[in-house]
């Protein structure tokens, strides 16, 4: 089988690599290049400790590796999308955007087309039941990515190997550490990419710019302060609103008049919901239900990534789709990904966007 590797420098993309070798394989490595700078001087990521990580990896045992580019590709969709959609007074989640649209959209188109399998050290597990194939969940509930895969296709799915997701992040170190492996002991990457070390607020400041606007107390209109644009802010944001006398949650926000609407309290009941409304539902396989009844299924899900999934019911709303919790969410922020999961919490069915 020829496989291809997304090696990131990273020890998860590393024991993949280690593990593939183990058993025979001899596969090709890919770093993807998504960092870029535009015309008004913007740095995305420095590649070149990854890439010399790779690099060491690939000699070590004995492999090819290709750096390849997909930095227009990336800031056509991804960015722009992040842009927009933060602009717009949404939240969005551009992890999700780059899986389904960069790694295994625009690589696949372009390079992996050429491969039977490509690997992956994201943390997810393959499941072929019922003559189809399935994401599956991660052994490890506090590394598990399902989230972040939420919205691949399924001739994507059917390309793609976890070998990661069946074992704990301590057996992936346990292993990088009997191979010797350079990058054992590195730390794992945190934030979105292709800011690197550049600071969110300062990338959107870049080119949303600021503009001043109240902070108002949800519940009496008192204005409280001001903020300098609203796209800074998200729905269940604690920190950074620079109010006395808290602590205060973002609970919502106006776009049109550039309004941060906040409420006091730990457990203010204007921070949570039980209901959920969702956009047509994206499902990676199939819809196992067909037709949903009018009394809902019994679904398990996500709205942001957390090693926690909830209880609810899923049924038909309108046009769309309903997540009825089985308790109160904090911070539902329309923008974000409704993760929709199987009831004992083994295959991640799909995806929608929160919707207000």
């Amino acid at each position: 089988m020829n496989i291809a590797v997304l090696a990131s420098g990273g020890v998860d993309s590393s024991v993949v690599i280690h593990q593939l070798v183990e058993s025979g394989y001899k596969p090709t490595l890919f770093y993807i290049r998504i960092g870029m700078e535009d015309e008004n001087g913007y740095m995305g990521c420095s590649a070149e400790e990854d890439i010399e990580m790779v690099t060491l990896i690939a000699k070590h045992y004995g492999l090819e590796l290709e750096v390849v580019s997909l930095q227009e590709e990336y800031w056509n969709t991804v960015v722009k999308y992040t842009l927009y959609t933060v602009k717009e007074g949404l939240t969005p989640n551009p992890d999700i955007m780059c899986n389904k649209l960069i790694k295994f959209g625009a690589f696949i188109d372009k390079w992996g087309n050429d491969f039977d399998k490509i690997a992956t050290g994201h943390y997810a597990t393959n499941i072929f039941e019922n003559g189809k194939d399935w994401l599956g969940t991660a052994v490890d509930p506090v590394k598990d990515q399902t989230d972040f895969l939420a919205q691949i296709s399924y001739s994507q799915l059917q390309k793609i190997l976890f070998p990661l997701g069946p074992m704990p992040k301590s057996q992936v170190r346990e292993i990088a550490a009997r191979a010797v492996l350079p990058n054992a002991k590195r730390k794992d990457s945190q934030g979105i990419c292709f800011l690197g070390k550049i600071n969110y607020n300062d990338f959107i400041k870049k080119y949303l710019g600021e503009k001043d606007g109240l902070i108002i107390e949800q519940e009496s209109g008192k204005i409280l302060g001001h903020h300098n644009g609203f796209w800074f802010h998200t729905i269940g944001q604690r920190k950074g609103l620079g109010l006395s006398g808290g602590p205060w949650y973002v609970v919502g926000k106006s776009a049109a008049e550039n309004i941060v609407y906040v409420s006091q309290g730990y457990d203010t009941e204007k921070q949570y919901g039980t209901k959920i409304p969702l956009e047509g539902i994206h499902f990676i396989t199939e819809n196992p239900w067909g037709e949903i009844p009018s009394e809902g299924v019994d679904i398990t899900f996500k709205i942001r990534h957390t090693p926690e999934f909830t209880n609810g019911k899923l049924t038909r709303c309108g046009g769309g789709y309903l997540i009825d919790s089985d308790k109160p969410i904090q911070g539902i922020a329309p923008g974000q990904y409704g993760v929709i999961y199987s009831a004992d919490k083994r295959i991640c069915l799909g995806s929608s966007v929160i919707i207000f």
